[in-house]
Formats: C-alpha cells, structure tokens, sequence
C-alpha cells in the first residue's frame, strides 16, 4: 500500500511597489506628487516647453493680454508670461530643494549629535537653537542676505539658500532631536557603546536611519516654505534679480503698476506660487500619515 505524499504550495503574495502603495493609500498626496513630478519635468525641459525666451523683450506686444500667440499675456517689456513662469519653477525648485536638504541635513546632523552627548553640549546646542527659534523666518533670511550679499555659482545665489536654509534649522533639530532622545535609550545603542564604535559610526550608522521618517516629512514640508521664502525675497528686492525669471519678482516692480491694465502679471506668478505651495503641504502632510505606524490603513 503506498501513500501519497500531498504537497501544499504556499503562494507568498508579490509586494507592490512603494510608490504604488503610497498613492493607492494616499490619494490626495498622490495628487500632490503628481502636480511636482510635473513642475519638475517642466523645469527640467523648459527650454522645450516653454513658448518664447523669457528674457527676449519684444516692446510691440507689450502688456498683450492671453491669446493663442501668448497664452497668459506679456508683462510690460513684452515678454511671455507663460515662458517665465516655467523657467520661474526652475528658479523656486532649484531654490526650495537645496536650501530644504541644506537647513534639514544640518539640522538632523546637530539634533542627533545633541541627543546622543546630552549634557553640556546639548545644553549649549538648544540655547544656539532658542536664539536662532527667536527670529520670524523672514526676519532672519532678510538679516543674513542683507549682510553677506549676492554671490551667485552656476546660476544659483549661494548666499540666498544659506538665508533660507538657516531658519529652518533649529525647527528640524528640534523634532529630529525629540526621536533621537528615544533612541538613545535602545538596547542595540548600549551594545554599539560597549562594542566601543567610534561616535561618529553610532551617530552616522545607528541613530541617524532611525529618524529618517520624521526627516523626510519635514524636508517635503519645507520646500513649500523655501518657495514662499524665495518669493518673499525676491518681491523685496533681496532674493533673484532682473532678468533673471522669478515668480517672486514677477509679482513685484512693474506688475505692482499695471496691476490694473495687466492683471495677469501678477494673477498667474501667484497661482504658480499658490499651486507649488498647496502640492507640497498636500504630498507632505500625506507622506506624513503614511509613515506613522500609529495609523493603521
């Protein structure tokens, strides 16, 4: 008598891809998402896009309102507004990327460093972070441009993504810092300090991939607020100048004069400002839900 042997083939069900499931998850952020991926395929190929050069001026239609010719209108040297406010999204995103990886790594780095030594040095750190907390945002980026000047490399101002990635630095230290302080109390960090690894490796190897979630919300959530910093700038005359395009400077000088023979100078830079800021918060705050282990979906 013989007895068959039954096999049970267990069938391990395929991951989808993260992205996928973010935006199966999340809908309105992947709206968001969606309105960036496509401000930055803009950006990237808007010599492409774009209709006319942006800083060719053309006097004969001057202030010429939308039409097939010139989708929003000229502003009053002739040039499309169209044209700029897609080379403009070059200007916002360059901006608003760096100086958010800029102020947020740093301010990772300094609020995991002051979690892991605590004491003195923490001390010292949260009082630099108090003084810098103490300052409006725009107050302390008008301060720094104002002092060390224009200094512009490959196209972008040096000096202006310094002030505007400096306020945000002891905000993102702040929350990095929080989780960081729960970390240190980890099993897995008493063996790393009794294995004798070097600071740096515990900091770098050990505490910083751990508070990677509450770093990426925050460098999403900044952007918006390094676009709106740039555009405040620029509308005060401190951030990008003429004829550079800027959405921000777009909406100051003449456009602030035609506002009522012209009104699309200045309607159109803000509804690109407007959507960018919106896109962001949305992709952020929806990002923000979806890596909390606390909400169950």
């Amino acid at each position: 008598m013989t007895t068959a042997t039954a096999t049970i083939a267990y069938k391990v069900p395929k991951r989808r891809h993260p992205v996928l499931l973010f935006m199966t998850q999340q809908p309105l952020g992947a709206a968001g998402l969606v309105i960036i991926v496509a401000m930055c395929v803009c950006a990237a190929f808007a010599q492409w896009v774009a209709p006319f050069d942006p800083l060719t001026v053309d006097y004969a239609a001057q202030l010429a309102r939308p039409s097939a010719a010139h989708w929003l209108g000229t502003d009053s040297f002739g040039r499309d507004v169209a044209s700029r406010i897609i080379y403009g999204a070059r200007t916002a995103l360059a901006i608003g990327f760096i100086a958010s990886l800029l102020g947020c790594t740093a301010g990772a780095v300094i609020g995991v460093a002051s979690a892991y030594f605590g004491g003195k040095t923490d001390l010292i750190i949260q009082g630099v972070m108090d003084v810098l907390l103490s300052f409006p945002i725009i107050v302390l980026a008008i301060t720094v441009v104002a002092v060390l000047g224009n200094h512009v490399v490959l196209g972008v101002d040096i000096n202006l993504i310094i002030a505007i990635a400096e306020p945000m630095l002891p905000r993102v230290e702040r929350v990095v810092r929080a989780s960081a302080l729960a970390i240190r109390e980890m099993p897995y960090m008493d063996t790393a300090r009794t294995a004798d690894y070097s600071h740096a490796r515990i900091i770098f190897r050990h505490m910083v991939p751990n508070v990677s979630a509450p770093y990426l919300i925050l460098l999403t959530a900044f952007v918006a607020q390094t676009i709106l910093a740039e555009a405040s700038l620029s509308f005060l005359g401190l951030g990008v100048t003429e004829p550079t395009p800027s959405w921000g400077l777009m909406l100051s000088g003449a456009a602030a004069d035609f506002y009522q023979q012209a009104p699309w100078m200045i309607v159109f830079p803000g509804i690109a400002i407007s959507l960018a800021v919106f896109a962001f918060n949305l992709f952020g705050d929806s990002l923000r839900d979806w890596l909390d282990p606390k909400i169950q979906l």
